[in-house]
């Protein structure tokens, strides 16, 4: 099998933001997840956060052009708060995350609050927290949990840490006790970062190898070495947050030889997103795992059944 064995979607699944209405989006969305017999999607990587802090990461995206050469990387979906949850249960999202994370000490804490606030007015959202190497962490992490965090986020690249740190070392243990999953953001794509690429993530896990890992973007783009990952660890997955994309696919790539290896762990591959941040539509990502050819068993149990498994739906 060649390295790039994944064809373009059809015209209508890259198109702009504003080329698709939201409304015949949301049937498409639910014509894909219905003729697949399931009762809905499970989205373990979307991003609720509070609005100042969303809007610095949507400048962040918006200033990307000049800093790459020229990639655009428009927000599809820069709505208000309520009318991005609206659209999510239009799509037929019957759980989804608060993925938000420090990108410095003293954050984390404040954040944790706000999304605990945010999973008690949106019952369809996993109460999400984060954690940040600092004094406190394990204290912090502890009162999410007492709390009843669901998952973790935890970003590695933004947050430009080691996520070997001594610092974080009893809260990775408290988690994994816990069997709280935690989607994490350690490959080196979109841009490396000192502490990025799976050797730092895999010291971790030699210290917890139950931790319930959730690495975000499929690993992108040492797409191998965090397969290699899942099949070491038994509680270690993946998501499939803007991976086979068209916009992904043409940055970087993944690797045709690695693809029997996506059906042999098709029970630790878990629907991400990324929305609101979507370069594309959202019915795009389905469109691109679906294309993937690999069966409607591997695209039932990828979009629904492994997440509503691992959070007990």
């Amino acid at each position: 099998m060649d390295d790039h064995p994944i064809a373009p979607v059809d015209p209508a699944g890259s198109a702009e933001p504003g080329d698709v209405s939201v409304g015949d989006e949301a049937d498409e969305v639910r014509r894909f997840w219905g003729r697949l017999g399931l009762p809905g999607l499970v989205d373990v990587h979307t991003h609720f956060m509070p609005e100042r802090v969303l809007r610095k990461v949507w400048d962040y995206f918006d200033a990307l052009g000049p800093l790459t050469g020229g990639l655009q990387w428009p927000i599809t979906y820069r709505k208000e708060e309520t009318e991005r949850t609206a659209l999510l249960r239009e799509f037929g999202v019957r759980a989804f995350t608060a993925m938000l994370y420090p990108h410095k000490p003293g954050m984390a804490r404040w954040l944790n609050g706000w999304a605990a606030d945010f999973a008690r007015r949106t019952p369809d959202c996993l109460h999400t927290a984060t954690l940040y190497p600092e004094p406190g962490v394990e204290a912090y992490v502890r009162e999410a949990v007492e709390a009843g965090a669901r998952v973790f986020k935890a970003h590695v690249q933004v947050g430009a840490y080691d996520p070997a740190d001594e610092l974080l070392r009893r809260a990775w243990g408290l988690l994994a006790e816990a069997g709280i999953p935690v989607v994490i953001h350690c490959g080196s794509g979109p841009a490396p970062g000192k502490h990025t690429g799976p050797e730092p993530i895999a010291r971790v896990l030699a210290r917890n190898p139950r931790l319930r890992l959730v690495v975000a973007h499929m690993g992108m783009p040492e797409y191998e070495e965090f397969l290699g990952l899942a099949e070491r660890y038994g509680e270690v997955r993946l998501d499939t947050t803007m991976a086979f994309t068209d916009f992904t696919e043409a940055l970087t790539p993944f690797p045709g030889r690695a693809m029997p290896r996506l059906t042999g762990l098709g029970d630790r591959i878990l629907l991400g997103s990324d929305f609101p941040n979507l370069p594309y539509p959202y019915l795009h990502q389905l469109h691109a795992l679906e294309r993937l050819g690999l069966g409607e068993d591997w695209l039932r149990a990828v979009c629904h059944d492994n997440a509503a498994g691992l959070f007990g739906l």
